[in-house]
């Protein structure tokens, strides 16, 4: 019995390890995808990306490890059903109860992971991705202008310049409109005008010459003119999708969403909707490490059931069914972050249900029977390979 637990645990291990491999390469490349096109008009290098998305690991480890280990445990069981090495291990008195404490310690192990990042990975992960981030954008960044064409990245200011020279920093015809302030609109407009983007002290300055401010404020309209002026602006505002001083549910370690649900003293000023968000952030980060046992488990009556179904076919049924607890698991998030239902409920359901027809699916399991609708749908599938 030893050495098929550590067989079939070394399979699960073998699964694991590549589905989280697959996973991750195709999310690395739609997230590089992105990055990069935040950072288009900036100096920012292909191993200052990898070292982003690394930061941002933990955030997809905790959504793609429960599919991880239904997959693994899924495949497993369908390879060994279709071998028939379940049925020989059944004829020499190997139930399939006896066989649970591999998938059983390789579930709880997948579980303790998850709940390790849900605790303090994720949070950790956010803060280093935030702070690099805004890092790489006052340390690399360089500011480029079109001819002819609106700026508008960073908030709040439009630059324009009919004529552009990057590599000299000339503007011809140059129209700046700074708005960044309540109430008040200001436009700088001058015939020439010189920039310079500095990584070194993480600053633009942008010197106009000969030309108008107007400045309106209210009714009042005022115009001066001058010789020389010049303006500085922060290359970290650049990032202006991020706002790194809102403390944001989702970034927090598990430890401050509980200490916020028991007091709101402890995040001040907030809105009721915060609150549902931490609270919902909270049972998040508990039901979906749950959800690698419950997962893992649901998967083993369900291959031992599609015994014979070749590996893609399995693949797509086993998605499939993650997909439907994914389904029900954001719909509860949006319950939960909405006020319809207590976040508790919404999030529990799919826990339940699924360990629900995981216990029946294993009594049915063991005794090498199936229930009526798996019975329809074999017998459908033969009557299409009949039919062609």
């Amino acid at each position: 019995m030893q050495i098929l637990h550590r067989q079939i645990f070394r399979e699960l291990l073998k699964l694991f390890g590549l589905t989280v491999s697959c996973l991750l390469g195709l999310i690395l490349i739609g997230r590089m995808l992105q990055l990069r096109s935040l950072f288009l008009s900036q100096d920012i290098g292909f191993f200052n990306i990898l070292q982003l998305f690394f930061y941002l690991t933990p955030f997809f480890l905790l959504l793609i490890t429960p599919i991880a280990t239904m997959l693994s445990v899924f495949l497993t069981f369908l390879r060994m059903s279709t071998d028939n090495e379940l049925t020989a291990l059944k004829a020499n008195g190997v139930s399939l109860y006896k066989m649970l404490p591999a998938p059983l310690a390789f579930c709880t192990l997948c579980t303790l992971f998850t709940l390790f990042i849900s605790s303090w990975g994720l949070a950790w992960g956010m803060d280093m991705f935030k702070t690099k981030l805004y890092q790489f954008a006052r340390t690399h960044s360089k500011f480029a202008l079109q001819p002819g064409v609106f700026n508008k990245e960073f908030p709040g200011i439009t630059f324009y310049a009919h004529q552009v020279d990057n590599e000299k920093g000339e503007l011809k015809f140059a129209f700046v409109r700074d708005e960044s302030i309540k109430g008040t609109s200001v436009v700088v407009v001058a015939p020439e005008a010189q920039i310079e983007s500095t990584a070194a002290t993480a600053e633009i300055r942008i010197t106009f010459k000969n030309g108008n401010i107007f400045r309106k404020s209210g009714e009042e309209l005022n115009i001066l003119k001058f010789g020389t002026y010049a303006i500085r602006l922060d290359l970290g505002k650049l990032l202006m999708g991020f706002n790194f001083n809102e403390d944001k549910a989702k970034d927090m370690p598990l430890s401050r969403l509980s200490a916020i649900r028991s007091d709101h003293n402890e995040a001040p000023g907030r809105g009721d909707r915060f609150y549902r968000k931490v609270n919902t952030e909270y049972f998040k980060r508990i039901t979906l490490p749950i959800g690698c046992l419950v997962l893992g488990m649901f998967a083993i009556p369900i291959a031992s059931a599609f015994r014979g179904l070749k590996q893609q076919y399995g693949l797509l049924l086993s998605m499939g069914l993650f997909l439907v607890y994914y389904t029900m698991f954001s719909v509860g998030v949006s319950m939960g972050e909405s006020g319809a239902i207590p976040p508790a409920y919404g999030l529990w359901a799919p826990n339940f249900v699924y360990i629900f027809v995981a216990l029946i699916g294993m009594r049915y399991a063991n005794k090498e029977r199936m229930p009526t609708f798996v019975h329809w749908l074999m017998h459908l599938r033969f009557n299409k390979r009949a039919s062609a």
